[in-house]
């Protein structure tokens, strides 16, 4: 039996990742935004401040635009080191130099303030300008593409430099025999085989080596689990099923959050 790693500040990689799970963010007196709920853990002294907090409104003013989502959003800083997960799915940083990148609102877990994060017109996305580095978790690990190239919904991750995809209906399949059986029945859904987002155009687009989304989850919602402070019994809406409707106990879901439907087309 194999002896397992232990890890303390001086041995944990800087800004780098520790396993394919987890990722390790160095602060030095910097200031990072993360979203809420992938920290796991951390060394030294680090605050996290709301998105609403009033003396970071200079920094927020410069680095984050999605009002819809500055609930999910916090911002670490300090000094320490700072470890990063999503429910054990993949995770990896990127960088980007003078770039412009959109991904899945849920797949974003931090990134520098030197990028601007901006709200984009496709519905479940956001889009980063600028250069620098942010986290990002995955279904498996990612491809990256080059356009043109047509591709399922489930599988995007999102798509740098590049137009924002259009819809693609592949209308003989629709219109065929197993197209019938499911207009007959009800059963079946729309796939990747049915329906893509079609990209054009110079630039990358970025795959997750699954055609399953990963599933949403409320930012800042306490699980329903025992040990866990504040948890309470399940429907008390306290992270049990009561919990479901918003991103935290009790805060209905913002107007352009599509949930359900939003995840039934592949946005």
């Amino acid at each position: 039996m194999s002896t397992p790693v232990i890890f303390d500040p001086m041995t944990l990689p800087s800004d780098d990742n520790v396993n394919a799970y987890t990722f390790c963010v160095e602060l030095k007196g910097s200031q990072w935004f993360l979203q809420k709920g992938k920290m796991i853990a951390y060394y030294g002294r680090i605050d996290f401040n709301g998105i609403g907090h009033g003396r970071l409104d200079r920094l927020v003013r410069t680095s984050f635009h999605s009002p819809l989502h500055a609930s999910d959003w916090v911002v670490a800083e300090g000094s320490g080191k700072m470890l990063l997960a999503d429910r054990a799915f993949d995770v990896n940083s990127y960088d980007l130099d003078e770039g412009n990148l959109t991904i899945r609102a849920g797949n974003l877990l931090a990134y520098q303030p030197s990028l601007a994060l901006k709200q984009s017109i496709v519905p479940g996305f956001l889009t980063l300008i600028g250069t620098g580095t942010f986290v990002a978790a995955s279904n498996g690990p990612v491809v990256f593409m080059e356009p043109p190239l047509r591709v399922d919904p489930q599988a995007l991750v999102g798509w740098a430099d590049c137009p924002s995809p259009c819809h693609h209906y592949d209308h003989g399949y629709l219109s065929g025999v197993l197209g019938g059986l499911r207009s007959l029945t009800g059963l079946g859904g729309v796939s990747g085989e049915e329906h893509q987002f079609e990209f054009v155009g110079a630039g990358t687009v970025l795959l997750q080596s699954t055609e399953t989304l990963m599933p949403e989850q409320f930012a800042g919602t306490v699980p329903n689990e025992p040990g866990v402070p504040g948890a309470g019994p399940a429907g008390s809406g306290h992270g049990g099923p009561g919990a479901g409707q918003g991103g935290m106990g009790g805060v209905p879901r913002l107007p352009g959050q599509l949930g359900d439907l939003q995840r039934r087309f592949g946005l």
